[in-house]
């Protein structure tokens, strides 16, 4: 067989498939997507202090003289850096003593008076 002809052979086949995908995907029918798209959630909830930033970010160097990009800078660093507001756990009620008062454990070191002293004693050489 000549090369010439082994080439036509080819592309007649290599144009028959291109043909035959073409028409197999133009006759399928549009299906529902399996998932819901979550663009349309997070559109509606705009971080106003993110906007701020985004618009400081564009300002460039003039952003550190913007009193605005401080004030958003400050509000940002206080939302990861500033310790958190949980409310302290409160301990396990303690059970009723012979006479119905409540027993003190002997594993804890720490007094019912003493409820606001440091758990660790400061270093008198810790820097500050």
């Amino acid at each position: 067989m000549d090369g010439k002809t082994l080439a036509r052979i080819g592309a007649v086949g290599f144009v028959t498939f291109a043909i035959t995908a073409t028409v197999i995907e133009l006759s399928r029918k549009d299906e529902p997507p399996l998932y819901r798209s979550v663009v349309a959630t997070t559109e509606a909830r705009v971080d106003p202090l993110k906007t701020e930033l985004r618009r400081c970010q564009r300002l460039g160097e003039a952003g550190a003289r913007d009193p605005a990009c401080l004030q958003a800078w400050a509000d940002n660093r206080d939302r990861f850096l500033k310790p958190s507001q949980a409310p302290e756990p409160q301990p396990a009620p303690e059970a009723p003593g012979p006479q119905g008062q409540p027993q003190k454990s002997a594993a804890s070191p720490v007094s019912a008076t003493d409820e606001n002293a440091p758990a660790i004693a400061p270093h008198t050489n810790e820097a500050r």
